[in-house]
């Protein structure tokens, strides 16, 4: 299941704290487009409303095989399948002070197309500066246990 594509900006700016799988309705060239790393999810959110939950601000380029699509919106909100009871989890955590959805990551999974949703709370600029310190260290003490070996 290797990632199509990353939020990475989304794991900065936020703590995840469940994550959840759900499918997204695509048309035949968006899947084409996503299958070739061609998806952006920088600055995309989750939305849930009327019982439905859509993907807001992902972006995913036209397919350049594909033939002229004049009426083709890169960044059209998407709908996300979920179960109704998931959606009803959803919403009530989301009514919460401090939580949203956010997307984290798309990915294949038995050739359908899947993303992984992080419920999530904002980080606060000294936590993300506590997070990079943490990674840092983590990666001289790999370092320094690489040399010694």
């Amino acid at each position: 299941m290797p990632a199509i594509s990353i939020n990475k900006k989304g794991l900065h700016n936020y703590e995840i704290l469940e994550r959840f799988e759900a499918g997204i309705v695509l048309s035949g060239q968006e899947v084409k487009s996503v299958k070739g790393g061609q998806m952006h999810l920088d600055g995309a959110y989750v939305r849930v409303r009327g019982g439905e939950a859509w993907l807001v601000g992902a972006e995913i380029p036209k397919y350049r095989f594909a033939g002229p699509l004049p009426d083709y919106d890169a960044q059209r909100t998407r709908k996300l399948l979920f179960r109704k009871r998931e959606i009803r989890y959803l919403t009530g955590k989301t009514q919460e002070k401090g939580l949203t959805l956010v997307p984290v990551s798309v990915y294949t999974s038995r050739s359908k197309i899947k993303l992984e949703i992080g419920l999530a709370r904002g980080r606060q600029s000294h936590d993300k500066r506590d997070v990079m310190k943490e990674r840092d260290v983590k990666r001289q003490i790999a370092r320094a246990l690489k040399r010694g070996m």
